[in-house]
């Protein structure tokens, strides 16, 4: 069913269990050190492994200092998880009365550089022998995790070795049946590696390892395509590898937190196989948070990922997924890992987004103009109106106001678009004013709140139109069609016009 891509540099470097890097840990990567603690155990007891962890390590030449476990946290950052005091033999323990979080861990030196990599799942109870100058020959006994990876190691780099001197053969292939010849032995090579980690899979299901393997899976998109009605459905391998793409992953395992291979695999799936529609990228949402609910740390690290995707996201109307998320998480109670200002921006933010979304009528707003009058916005009659919220003194209004009112002249008026423009604050009227009548915005209609009205608002305990429309910076601009239903927000003048042009069409 599913092939695991892995690269022969990937094999032989990035993720060897004897990987020598240089990369340090430093106060910018490190997601949550922990406290030290100092011990002086050399060997493992033989406590089972249900009660904590004790981890000897020798680590020389580095003696009397202290020497980290670090662990992945998500696509890109580290995190310290334990420490050990090495005595004058460079022997320490990391030990305590609790586990750790499965996943990729690494052993980091007093300079806080990766000194290799290491396996860690339930069985905590093993030792590490190395040097800093010999990292690839660092061994670990008491742990059947890294006895596996260690196999696959050795298996890998001889594997990888031949397919990488295959190929070189390639470019140097004097023949259309040599370069067929190596082809065919490079499938074949590759299909070796694939076995083997299926092996690994189907006898040890429940290794780090195995989980690793999985979660590195891609789905094998079918060649042969089916056929509906007399015609080939060409979109079936996109929909097969979709429907395949998280088989055997368990979204409620923390361990995948720990290793660099899961982040990355949910951003090619939204990027890849999720359309930008906000109702699909909320479906899968949707489908990954609750099946990851169950796991303390993997569950709000989602959430928070998604969070931050979509309170201000890359396409308009996302922010619709921002909403489902408050809705159905963050309003019924998630939000314990918060802290208070989270907590506050994720809530100020939810109420600024729920009144203004795509497809929505627009909220009501009656306020003054020039001369004193009331004007209700949903008086206006017109195919389109642009809703634009702009103070005098900004230097972007400056510019983006003048260029409106030219496309507008130009273009917009004759297909009956009008504008209801807001200044919004109350405090420079006369500035407001001059400024209108030196760019000849007089087609308009320009509208504020008094001051009068708003603390008549305050003290109704309603929302201003700041928050109805999300009006906390300027210019603010709003496309409203026929019947005040917001079409489009927020974008550049020509990205507006390519929208009115395409609402025309489709009438």
């Amino acid at each position: 069913m599913g092939k695991i891509l892995l690269s022969i540099s990937f094999l032989l470097i990035s993720f060897s269990l004897f990987s020598q890097t240089k990369q340090p840990v430093t106060k910018k990567n490190v997601a949550k050190p922990l406290q030290a603690t100092s011990t002086k155990t050399v060997t493992p007891s033989k406590k089972t492994d249900s009660e904590g962890r004790e981890i000897s390590i020798t680590l020389t030449p580095y003696k009397n200092c202290w020497v980290y476990l670090g662990a992945y946290y998500g696509a890109k950052g580290k995190t310290l998880a334990d420490s050990a005091w090495l005595d004058g033999n460079s022997h320490g323990t990391f030990k305590a009365n609790t586990k750790l979080t499965g996943g990729i861990y690494f052993v980091i030196s007093p300079q806080y550089t990766i000194q290799f990599e290491l396996l860690m799942d339930n069985a905590q109870h093993f030792s590490i022998k190395a040097d800093s100058s010999q990292k690839e020959n660092a061994l670990i006994t008491g742990s059947k995790d890294n006895d596996l990876f260690k196999e696959y190691t050795k298996f890998s780099s001889i594997k990888g070795k031949y397919l990488y001197d295959l190929k070189n053969k390639l470019g140097t292939a004097r023949s259309s049946k040599d370069s067929a010849d190596i082809r065919n032995e490079m499938v074949k090579g590759n299909k070796e590696m694939q076995q083997y980690q299926n092996n690994v899979i189907e006898k040890n299901p429940s290794s780090l390892l195995a989980m690793l393997f999985t979660v590195m899976r891609r789905p094998e998109a079918p060649t042969k395509l089916p056929i509906i009605n007399g015609k080939t459905d060409s979109t079936y391998p996109y929909h097969f590898v979709k429907g395949h793409f998280w088989d055997d992953v368990n979204f409620y395992d923390d361990r995948l937190l720990r290793t660099p291979f899961f982040e990355p695999k949910v951003d090619e799936y939204f990027k890849y196989y999720v359309s930008p529609e906000p109702d699909s990228i909320i479906n899968d949402v949707k489908f990954m948070l609750l099946s990851a609910r169950t796991g303390k740390e993997i569950y709000p690290y989602l959430l928070t990922k998604f969070t931050n995707k979509y309170v201000n996201p890359e396409f308009m109307g996302q922010d619709k997924v921002f909403l489902y998320l408050f809705n159905e998480f963050y309003s019924k109670g998630d939000t314990n890992f918060l802290n208070p200002a989270s907590r506050k921006m994720i809530f100020d933010r939810a109420y600024s987004l729920m009144a203004n979304q795509l497809g929505e009528p627009a909220p009501l707003l009656s306020l003054t103009d020039t001369l004193g009058t009331v004007k209700p916005m949903y008086d206006i009659n017109a195919k389109f109106t642009f809703v634009v919220f702009w103070d005098p003194h900004c230097g972007h209004c400056k510019e983006q106001i003048p260029r409106l009112d030219s496309i507008y002249n130009a273009k917009w008026k004759g297909l009956g678009l009008k504008f209801y423009s807001v200044y919004i604050y109350d405090d420079n009227v006369p500035d407001w004013k001059k400024f209108i009548n030196e760019k000849k915005l007089f087609d308009w209609t320009h509208v504020y709140q008094t001051k009068q009205a708003r603390e008549m608002e305050i003290k109704s305990n309603q929302p201003g139109f700041r928050q109805l429309y999300d009006a906390k910076l300027t210019p603010t601009l709003y496309l409203l069609d026929d019947k005040k239903r917001i079409i489009a927000k927020q974008l550049s003048i020509e990205q507006f016009d390519e929208v009115i042009t395409a609402k025309l069409k489709t009438r």
